[in-house]
Parts: C-alpha cells; structure tokens; sequence
C-alpha cells in the first residue's frame, strides 16, 4: 500500500469508515433510534470526533472504556458490565449516562448510588433466544452467565430501561427473531420501560443487510411500547474500512507446502482468526490452489499453530514483498498483543486525498511497560 513506509501497520480508509457512518446515521434518522459505537470493537479514538457527527455516543464494557468515550467523544456514555467493582462504580457514577446491570444482586448493590449520582439504570435480560450456532458467541446458550431470565423476575425492578444483546455478526433477520422472543417473554415490562437497548452485533454496513426490515422493526416497536431504542454495534461502524499491511520476511518449504513467513501474526495482532477462527480476507487472492501460486501464511513467533490461513495469488511471491490484509479494523487494535516479543504494528490513516498519515507507533518501551 503506497505511504506505508514500515509493516507491520494497522491502517484505517478514511473514506470506508465515512462510507459505513452515513449508513448508520440513515438508520438513526429513518428509525428515530440512536446508535452508539461499542468501543470493544473499535477504539481508534483519533476518529472519534468524526464519528461523533453521526453517532448518539459511545458504549463500554468497564472503567477504561467508560473514561475514553467520556474523553473523547462528544455524546452519551453507556456502560455494561456481567459485575463492577465498588470503586469503579463510584467513578463511573461520574462518567457514565447510563449504567447497565447484569443481574439482580448488582442492581440491588448499586441501586442506590446511581439513583443519588442521577444515572439512568437498566437491566440486562436474556430472552434464550439462540440464533447464532458459535457458541462462544452465544449469551443465550444453555448456563450463559449474560442477562436475567425471565424465571428471575416477578415484579418489574427499579430501572429506567432493559437491554438484551444476543447477536454476532447478523442481520436483522435474526433481530427479527429475537425482538418475538423479547416480546413474548418480557412484553410486560416493556411497557414500563423509558429505554431499551438492543445490543450489538448488528452487521448493518455489511452488504445486503436488509436496512429496511432494520428500520421497520425499530420504528414498531418504539410505536408499540413508547421508548426510546438504542444500538449498539462495534463492527458496523469499522467494517471493511481497514487493513493490515505487512512484509514477507522469509519462504520455507514443507512436503511441498510453501509457508510466507510474515512480520504480522495471527496470534499477536489478528486473535480471532485462530480464536473464532476464520481466514481473514487478503488483497489479489484467492482459495488455495484457485490461482496459480499458494502459500500458507504464518509468522515468526514460535507458536506452531500462528497460521494466518491458505492463500493463492496470480503471481509468485518472494522475500521483501508485501500483503494487504483486509477488514482489520475492528477487534484487531482491542484485542492485539506482545507474545514472544513482537512488535505492535504502526496505526495509520489513509486520508480521503490519498495522503498517509501515521498516529501512533510502539517501540521495546511499550512492550517492556506491560511487564513489570
């Protein structure tokens, strides 16, 4: 990628993530909803002015992200946590608009400093309502320790609003199906509600999501129970707006399996590729053996298992070149890491002029800060 001078480096398209932002500010005002960006996914917080002029705000998952999006970005603070500590609790009743419990002993034990700190209170619920076949990114799988079933409830509690998050990655078909199971298990206390907040996992920039069907599920049911809605998806917002770009070190040869050996890594700077896992798309490839020169991708940590993935390419490649990951901008900088030493990659911003701008590099200090 021209500008790129040093790999490996995350790099943000300036013009994608605009792309994705007038999508959702569409969304807002068509379904007279608010969407809020979950920072979880995405916490490039040097863009957070811009996303601002289209978002109601941000949401967190604790302390730290509660006090970036308070710092950083103009709008609400939302926060949800499965538990709070007491001293972050009397710091986020300074910080936070909206403080979301996971169950009812935590509202119980925060009840009271909220209502004095005047934070709007909500409730986690979980309508078993499974739509999703990954498990490990299912709060509604049998034993889920995210939300309060509705065997847990007899009385309506002392909170302003009810948010339930059950999605990854989907579309608003599957909302469809879960908003049913809300409705049929929690209708009675929606209609006590001020607010609800339908999670995340909305993949709404993603192509031939049916915004329509989005839109019209959020405008009837703000029609039928008189709240107000909230979203909150983290990889909406960042989807197929960045990259990691990174060079060829070395090519070994194994049994006829030619392996890149790349200065970026699965493990260290794209965890869910082996954690979810899947093959993160790539720049000019193809499946193995599509086109005329395959390779395996790995990295020069010592884990056997950092494999990127099975790619082919038009052209051979060699020592020096480099590649271009694609859709690296959400829980890729959250998530990334130091194993074994490696560097983490530059953060950059590809301008909508063209222009490359690096705002952030790490060096052996922040590797060895984290230790000791």
């Amino acid at each position: 990628m021209a500008g790129v001078q040093h790999t490996p480096a995350y790099v943000l398209d300036e013009e994608k993530l605009l792309k994705n932002l007038e999508i959702l500010k569409t969304v807002q005002k068509q379904a007279g909803c608010k969407i809020l960006l979950a920072q979880k996914a995405f916490s490039m917080f040097r863009v957070y002015p811009v996303i601002s002029e289209y978002l109601a705000g941000t949401t967190a998952s604790g302390i730290y992200e509660a006090r970036l999006g308070r710092e950083e970005f103009p709008g609400e603070v939302h926060v949800f946590s499965p538990a709070y500590r007491p001293e972050d609790m009397q710091e986020l009743t300074g910080i936070a608009d909206h403080i979301v419990f996971n169950s009812l002993n935590q509202l119980e034990k925060y009840h009271d400093i909220c209502r004095k700190a005047g934070k709007s209170i909500g409730l986690r619920i979980n309508p078993e309502c499974s739509t999703q076949d990954t498990a490990i990114y299912d709060p509604c799988a049998p034993g889920s320790r995210l939300g309060v079933t509705i065997d847990k409830l007899t009385d309506f509690p002392d909170v302003d609003g009810l948010h339930f998050h059950t999605l990854c990655e989907q579309g608003a078909d599957a909302l469809e199906i879960t908003l049913k199971a809300v409705e049929e298990k929690f209708g009675e206390y929606l209609h006590k509600c001020k607010w609800v907040n339908f999670g995340g996992g909305h993949h709404i920039t993603r192509k031939n999501y049916d915004i329509d069907l989005l839109i019209r599920l959020i405008k009837n049911f703000r029609e039928t129970y008189h709240v107000e809605v909230y979203l909150e998806p983290g990889e909406a917002i960042a989807l197929n707006a960045g990259y990691l770009v990174t060079e060829i070190l070395d090519i070994v040869e194994n049994h006829g399996t030619e392996v890149l050996i790349l200065d970026a890594s699965a493990a260290c700077h794209m965890p869910d590729v082996l954690e979810m896992p899947y093959r993160p798309p790539l720049y000019e490839s193809g499946q193995k053996d599509e086109k005329k020169y395959s390779y395996r991708l790995s990295s020069c940590t010592c884990l056997a298992g950092d494999i990127i993935g099975d790619y082919s390419f038009d052209e051979e490649k060699h020592i020096g070149g480099r590649l271009c990951f694609e859709d690296m901008m959400i829980y890729s900088m959250v998530k990334n890491n130091t194993f074994n030493g490696m560097p983490l990659p530059d953060i950059g911003i590809l301008h909508t002029d063209g222009s490359y701008e690096v705002i952030r590099k790490f060096d052996y200090q922040d590797f060895k800060e984290r230790l000791s």
